[in-house]
C-alpha cells in the first residue's frame, strides 16, 4: 500500500514535491491543494488541483499532508490549522522562531492525534544533524555553519511581502577570510555579521518609494537586520536572465583538537543547482517517517532530531544494516 501524500502550496517547493514523490515507488500524490484559482495551476504532473478549503474533504484520503507556504506569514498559520486534520511535514526556517513554532505544532497535534515534523530540508534540517553530531564528540571547537553562496527561497519570500516589490531574490553569501579561519582550526569567535552577507535583487513595481523599500528590507528582523545587506533594483528581465535559477548550499564544519591534543577538521558540505528540488527530496523522505512514527501511535511534532534514519529510508532495517552499516 502506497503512502498517499498531499501538497499544499504550489510554488517551487510543491512542483519539487511533485517530482520528488514521483521517484518513490512507496509514495504518491493525492491532490494539489491552492489558495489560487484551480483551473490556473498547471502541474508537472498529473494530478487532482483542489481549492485550499477542500482540505477537510480529503480527511481519510490523504496520510501525510506536506506544506510548501513561505516561513515568513504561511507556515505559521497553516501547520497548526492543518496538524488538525492531517499528519504533516513542513519546512519552517526561521530559526530564531523555532522554539515557539515547535510548542504551537507540538500542543496541537497531541490535541487532535496527529503528528507534524517540522522545519524540514537542508537548514534546517541535514545541517542541524551534521551540527548536532559535530558538537556531540568530545574535545575542544565549536561548530560553524556559512550558507551559500546561493539564493534562500525563505529570504527571497520575505522581500516579496514588502509593499511595492513585484518580484526578488536574496543571496547568501559566505564571507571567505571567516570560513578559512574555521578551517585552519583558529576557532574564531564569529559575529553573524562577520561570517556572511545578503545581495538583494529587487523588482519594484511602477511608482514604488524604492527608498522606503530598501529600509524595509535592511530592517527586517531575523532576515537582514543583523547582516551587512546590499539592495540592487533591476528590472523584471533582468531578474530572469541572471537570476532565474534556485542555487544553494553551504558548510559545517567543526575543527578542533582531541583529547591528546590531536587536531582534526570535520566538514559537511552541500552545492545544490536547485534549492527547492533538494528540500522537496528531503520533504518527501521525513514524510515517509511520519507515517511510520503515526503508525507506532507518535502524535505531536518532531524534528530531526527525534526521527532515526531508519524511518526515512525506503530499505528495510536488514537491509540498512547490511548495505549501509
Amino acid at each position: 500500500m502506497k503512502i498517499r501524500l498531499g501538497i499544499f502550496g504550489y510554488g517551487n517547493l510543491g512542483r519539487g514535491v511533485q517530482y520528488a514523490a514521483s521517484l518513490c515507488e512507496d509514495m504518491e500524490v493525492v491532490a494539489v491543494f491552492t489558495r489560487r484559482d484551480p483551473q490556473t495551476v498547471k502541474t508537472v504532473l498529473p494530478v487532482r488541483v483542489e481549492p485550499a478549503d477542500a482540505l477537510a474533504s480529503y480527511v481519510g484520503k490523504i496520510d501525510v499532508l506536506i506544506l510548501c507556504g513561505g516561513s515568513a506569514t504561511d507556515l505559521p498559520v497553516q501547520s497548526v490549522q492543518a496538524i488538525r486534520l492531517f499528519d504533516t511535514v513542513d519546512s519552517f526556517d526561521t530559526h530564531a522562531k523555532i522554539p515557539a513554532y515547535f510548542a504551537a505544532l507540538d500542543a496541537t497535534g497531541k490535541e487532535a492525534g496527529h503528528l507534524g515534523m517540522m522545519s524540514v530540508g537542508w537548514d534546517p534540517g541535514l545541517f542541524s544533524l551534521a551540527r548536532a553530531y559535530f558538537t556531540a564528540l568530545p574535545g575542544t571547537g565549536d561548530a560553524y555553519t556559512f550558507w551559500g553562496k546561493g539564493v534562500s527561497q525563505g529570504h527571497s519570500d520575505a522581500i516579496r511581502r514588502v509593499a511595492g516589490v513585484k518580484d526578488a531574490r536574496q543571496y547568501t553569501v559566505p564571507v571567505e577570510s571567516a570560513l578559512e579561519r574555521v578551517r585552519r582550526g583558529e576557532n574564531p569567535q564569529l559575529s553573524t555579521r562577520e561570517k556572511h552577507t545578503r545581495e538583494c535583487y529587487v523588482v519594484a513595481e511602477e511608482g514604488a518609494d524604492l527608498a522606503r523599500i530598501e529600509r524595509e528590507i535592511k530592517q527586517m528582523p531575523d532576515y537582514f537586520a543583523d547582516y551587512d545587506t546590499t539592495v540592487h533594483f533591476i528590472s523584471e528581465q533582468e531578474l530572469q536572465e541572471k537570476h532565474g535559477g534556485i542555487p544553494h548550499g553551504g558548510f559545517v564544519l567543526r575543527a578542533g583538537n582531541s583529547a591528546a591534543g590531536h587536531k582534526y577538521l570535520m566538514e559537511f558540505s552541500l552545492k545544490l543547482e536547485s534549492n527547492p528540488e533538494f528540500t522537496s527530496g528531503v520533504l518527501v523522505s521525513c514524510a515517509r517517517a511520519v507515517y511510520r512514527l503515526r503508525g507506532e501511535g507518535k502524535t505531536g511534532a518532531v524534528t530531526v532530531f527525534d526521527v532515526a534514519p531508519k524511518y526515512l529510508s525506503p530499505l528495510g532495517e536488514e537491509l540498512l544494516r547490511k548495505t549501509m552499516l
